[in-house]
């Protein structure tokens, strides 16, 4: 089913952004039942600069934080789950504060159950769209200071729903609108396209976007959304094989070059010397990837200057 080419598409694409700036395990396994947290990020505090390019995703992995994406709305058993496994994180994270207090022989036993909040994980729940019922059924709410479409749990809960379809359309939630549906998503890839070639995120997002396309395509059924999806990025999935192609034919002009200069030194110094012993394959080596300005009056020298002053030249200094 598509559903999971999307949720796998998700999971690579978060785990892709946030890895530069810390410890990302997707999927991360819970104790309990058999629970499989989608994105689990801890953050590296030296790295945490990374974060500002990604914007309110960013924002989310200021702090260890669970990122639970979904295609479809996530429905109110699928917010309680995702509920579930933060208040599994943080027993097991309590248990093993308390195991380490415990060798250290800490006598203090409410010491040993305190856990800093900011070691809990946030859960953020990445939902296409979310209904005013839906949230008033969790009592999710705005909070100020964070943009529309960011909905938070009761504070013990450290849980947010985030309504993708609700988020301005600015460059600091691009980062999220991506995994949103329609034309949100439409609009997000239009704006990532556009970002300049030296963002540092740009090349791997268009590239997970290139995978999703080439696996919803290779998919025997789909829905309309999905089709049109998959329409939407035939452009960027043309584009990507004409860079490609044209890289390659770069790449042997390239090699076709190296290779004509190469036997012109070679031939050249065969005349002048009879053969090319190592000592002289230096001097080739050297003068190969020079730019045209510069290797065409080396060429002079090599049809005269004696062996030796070539070779400290051009040789031997190498």
């Amino acid at each position: 089913m598509t559903i999971f080419i999307h949720d796998q598409f998700s999971k690579d694409y978060l785990e892709a952004l946030l890895a530069p700036s810390g410890k990302v395990e997707s999927p991360k396994r819970v104790s309990g039942e058999i629970r499989l947290i989608d994105v689990y990020f801890t953050p590296d505090s030296q790295q945490k600069a990374n974060l500002q390019s990604l914007g309110l995703l960013g924002q989310f992995a200021q702090y260890p934080a669970i990122l639970e994406p979904y295609r479809n709305a996530a429905t109110a058993d699928e917010i309680g789950d995702c509920l579930l496994k933060q208040l599994e994180v943080k027993a097991f994270l309590r248990r093993k504060a308390n195991r380490g207090k415990s060798n250290k022989k800490n006598k203090n036993k409410k010491a040993d159950k305190k856990l800093k909040s900011s070691e809990i994980p946030k859960v953020w729940i990445l939902t296409p769209t979310a209904s005013k019922r839906k949230l008033s059924y969790f009592g999710a709410s705005a909070r100020k200071g964070w943009p529309k479409g960011v909905y938070f749990l009761a504070p013990g809960l450290r849980a947010a729903i985030v309504a993708i379809h609700q988020l301005p359309k600015i460059p600091e939630t691009l980062w999220l609108r991506v995994l949103g549906r329609g034309k949100v998503q439409e609009r997000a890839i239009d704006e990532l396209q556009a970002l300049p070639d030296n963002n540092p995120y740009k090349e791997v997002g268009l590239e997970l976007l290139y995978n999703l396309r080439n696996n919803l395509a290779a998919e025997k059924k789909t829905n309309e959304t999905d089709r049109e999806l998959i329409m939407r990025l035939k452009p960027l999935y043309q584009q990507e094989k004409e860079q490609i192609q044209q890289q390659s034919r770069q790449e042997g002009r390239q090699e076709g070059r190296q290779e004509e200069r190469r036997t012109t030194i070679e031939n050249l110094l065969r005349v002048r010397f009879g053969s090319v012993d190592n000592e002289l394959q230096s001097i080739v080596e050297t003068l190969l990837p020079l730019s045209p300005e510069e290797f065409t009056p080396l060429l002079i020298q090599l049809s005269q200057l004696p062996r030796e002053e070539l070779l400290v030249r051009f040789g031997r200094q190498s």
